[in-house]
């Protein structure tokens, strides 16, 4: 008698290991395999999502391609919201995207459809000896990648053994009879499970397995599958919370196309199931291929219809999320690949143009910079860390801009002037660097909750004055070639060292004597050094002035 309850309560044991232990298999190999995906494409995803976004269409493939290529449309519209809040792509190019990326997910889906669990330990043993055995970090990430995907089969076919006892159980026989009666119900838990493991790829392979299973009926399966696409929207929603209008936009877009998708697909419920059906028996997939089939075609077809109705997902988001963007539109005007061959010396006078208006952005994120110190208001930070990011990308293509400049043939003087540019959109960037570091400082300040003396407020907005001052005088010097100009500003690197000096002495001695505390001292003294750093890059950009030779007196 015992003994029987014994074998009992081994065999939940066994249902309850296969299941959960299977469940973190799966999802672990999932997880690796997409790490090894996104380590191999880089840092290529923002690039391809910067350059190829120009218009909707382009967009939708584009969102298509880095989503093939992580396998998380997760990833690929929190990175696209990203970029929507920073300024580098407009709502309108951010739909396309969107909509190609919920296509993209379905690969997973249709990886698991070719049901090769037999081979998947031999799969994890192949991607174990590439990670282990192999230097090159190519490898390893290949190696990632096998071994996720053998550790995603392995796992999900340990679920199902594990889900088997379930199936027979009359309570799941009765809850799924009611998600068949009831797709609503199915929607929600759809969504639930996806919000709770953050990745509908993962759902959806669930989903396979318990429809392989014949614990679900089509009915039943689909508005899971339909709500699996809406919990995914989770991710960007958060992430959009703390960011500028147009990403909580963004977000808010992904998850209109979803919820709409979602409910036109449950009225038309009954004669898509049979579509899928019949397909099945036409085409003669497997269950687990039948639900990739049916997530690609919602997926595909929802995409479809909404792509052309853009202009108005814009206007309804922007009823639904009310007010002004605050992010600074971006766009590269100046550098115009096609002028390197016709005429360098005009492609380096373009590029330069570029470069006075990198400088002018410089500026108006050191003022913001200055302004959040003085008021704590986050719209301050959020301006300065916007631009921060602008210079960033600006420093990467008018420094490859000057490159290919550079691999024509070019006189001596337009070598020292390529090299000059070259330098210069250096400092600047690290102007941008160096402003962002005093956000920081800012936010440390506040976090810690230290004050700052009155005097030492007072010396931090002399050094402020001064350094702004001296950037401006250092980019309106470039912009007007003009060196008088110009030597002012180097005059200037003796008085900005001189005041870091004195304050650095003076802080030493209010140390000593207990006026403030270590904390305040170490936000003080960091404001005084970023400060000191970006009037040297100034002063670097100056002296180039001073020294080149009469390549803009030639050109005029």
């Amino acid at each position: 008698m015992w003994s029987g309850v014994g074998n009992v309560d081994l065999e939940s044991q066994r249902m309850l290991f296969e299941l959960l232990g299977g469940l973190g298999i799966f999802l672990y190999g999932i997880a690796t395999m997409r790490t090894g995906l996104q380590n191999c494409a880089g840092n290529k995803l923002k690039d391809i999502l910067d350059r190829f976004t120009t218009n909707p269409l382009i967009g939708f493939l584009a969102g298509i391609l880095v989503t093939v290529m992580i396998q998380s449309s997760t990833a690929t519209t929190v990175i696209t919201v990203g970029l929507v809040s920073v300024g580098f792509m407009t709502l309108r190019q951010a739909i396309g995207v969107i909509l190609g990326a919920n296509i993209g997910t379905t690969v997973t889906a249709i990886i698991i459809g070719f049901n090769i669990e037999e081979y998947s330990l031999l799969i994890i043993a192949i991607g174990s000896f590439l990670v282990f055995l192999f230097n090159k970090k190519t490898i390893q990430n290949v190696g990632q990648i096998i071994f996720g995907l053998g550790a995603l089969f392995y796992g999900l076919d340990l679920f199902r053994l594990g889900m088997e006892p379930i199936g027979k159980l009359e309570v799941f026989k009765e809850l799924v009879v009611q998600l068949s009666s009831m797709p609503l119900l199915g929607v929600l838990s759809g969504t639930i499970s996806t919000m709770l493991i953050h990745s509908s790829s993962a759902a959806v392979g669930i989903l396979q397995g318990l429809y392989a299973d014949s614990l679900l009926s089509i009915e039943a399966a689909l508005p899971i599958l339909y709500g699996d696409n809406i919990g995914t929207t989770l991710t960007a929603v958060i992430v959009s919370l703390g960011a500028s209008t147009a990403a909580k936009r963004a977000a808010g877009i992904h998850v209109l196309i979803n919820v709409i998708g979602t409910i036109l697909f449950l009225i038309l419920l009954k004669p898509f199931a049979a579509f899928i059906l019949w397909n099945t028996s036409v085409m003669h997939l497997s269950p687990e291929m039948a639900i990739a089939f049916a997530h690609a075609i919602y997926n595909i077809l929802s995409s479809l219809l909404f792509l052309p109705f853009i202009n108005v997902l814009i206007l309804s988001i922007k009823k639904l999320i009310p007010g002004e963007d605050s992010v600074i539109e971006y766009r590269v005007k100046r550098l115009d690949s096609h002028l390197i061959k016709q005429s360098t010396v005009i492609a380096l006078g373009q590029a330069k143009e570029e470069v006075i208006y990198m400088g002018k952005f410089a500026i108006k994120g050191l003022e913001d910079s200055h302004l959040f110190f003085k008021t704590k208001k986050d719209r301050y930070a959020n301006s300065s860390k916007q631009i921060a990011e602008f210079l960033n990308s600006l420093e990467r293509k008018i420094t490859k801009y000057l490159v290919d400049i550079g691999l024509c043939s070019l006189s001596d003087i337009e070598l020292e002037e390529q090299n000059k540019l070259i330098h210069t959109v250096r400092d600047i960037e690290r102007i941008g660097h160096l402003f962002e570091n005093i956000i920081e400082h800012s936010n440390y300040q506040l976090a810690i909750r230290v004050n700052l003396t009155d005097h030492a407020l007072e010396c931090l907005e002399k050094m402020f004055e001064l350094t702004v001052g001296t950037v401006q005088e250092s980019i309106t010097a470039l912009d007007q070639n003009n060196k008088e100009l110009a030597k002012k500003v180097i005059e200037k690197e003796f008085l900005i060292n001189k005041i870091e000096e004195e304050l650095r002495t003076q802080h030493v001695n209010r140390l000593q004597s207990g006026e403030y505390s270590p904390q305040a001292g170490i936000v003080f003294m960091d404001m005084i050094s970023n400060l000191e750093q970006i009037g040297n890059h100034a002063v670097n950009i100056a002296n180039r002035i001073v020294t080149e030779q009469t390549f803009y007196s030639e050109i005029r």
